[in-house]
């Protein structure tokens, strides 16, 4: 038994959520709950453009359709790359493969723990570290880290020329819609209390567990170095988009993270209950 054998699968188009940025989506529906977990990734049009993350390697087919139908593989420039994990990675030697003017933005720590991975061309590589940028012709892209996240090579992405902030996995929360349906595309339709309770659930178990150890003085402190670059749009690999009033409610509850109780989390009992609800032994 896996988790897929009641997964029917939702196809979700890419989404434009700013002029020429577009949100590649995918779910990974949540066991025993009419929840999805977003799985996404983006594409930046314009002079020269850019692949923000790669991917799973699962949706692998669907992916690639619906970024090379947004940008042709020979005028990629830029493929960004926030961390190591696997739903950010899993087509990146397809992408690197299929776009050969493409130039690999990582950094040395990202190059360092994802080698046993992946053979990196250090000729195709330009090393970006947090707060550093590079222009895309017709734009200015800086690396900001965001201040929740479970990888150590961890950067987000912002396009100053958008408002865009690409947060990697910062502002993770699940959002109500199971197998076979629709997930709710924007975090101003979840009712508040079931949003915060995702990001506590997601930040504390899922993604950054030492935010019970941080000082709130500092974490706050970085919290607000993050907002001070005046995003007005952001999309997270884990969440419906956030936008308009959404934005400052956001950084207010990702300062609020610092300190939380989280749930418990689900242990093998809990295991035991599904696998009997799924008719499993």
């Amino acid at each position: 038994m896996t988790l897929a054998d009641d997964d029917v699968r939702v196809h979700l188009a890419p989404r434009k959520i700013a002029p020429g940025t577009h949100l590649i989506q995918d779910v990974q529906h949540a066991l025993g709950q009419p929840l999805s977990v977003y799985l996404n990734s983006m594409v930046i049009q314009g002079a020269e453009p850019i692949i923000v993350d790669t991917g799973s390697a699962r949706n692998r087919e669907a992916w690639l359709q619906d970024v090379f139908g947004l940008v042709e593989p020979q005028d990629v420039r830029w493929v960004f790359l926030t961390h190591d994990d696997s739903d950010h990675t899993g087509n990146l030697a397809q992408v690197m493969d299929a776009c050969p003017n493409a130039t690999l933005v990582c950094s040395w720590t990202l190059v360092e723990r994802f080698a046993n991975a992946y053979d990196f061309d250090l000729n195709r590589c330009r090393w970006v570290n947090d707060g550093e940028s590079f222009d895309a012709g017709d734009r200015t892209l800086v690396a900001v880290r965001p201040p929740v996240y479970d990888s150590p090579a961890t950067r987000g992405l912002f396009d100053t020329s958008t408002g865009v902030y690409w947060a990697a996995d910062a502002f993770a929360s699940p959002v109500p819609g199971g197998p076979g349906a629709s997930p709710v595309g924007d975090v101003a339709d979840l009712d508040p209390e079931a949003w915060w309770g995702g990001m506590v659930m997601f930040g504390l178990h899922a993604l950054s567990p030492w935010l019970s150890m941080v000082q709130k003085k500092k974490y706050a402190r970085c919290v607000r170095q993050v907002r001070a670059h005046g995003m007005t749009t952001i999309a997270s690999g884990h969440s419906a988009v956030i936008s308009g009033a959404s934005v400052a409610q956001a950084f207010d509850m990702l300062g609020n993270l610092a300190g939380a109780e989280p749930p418990p989390c689900p242990d093998q009992a809990v295991l035991e209950m599904m696998l009997r609800a799924m008719g499993g032994e």
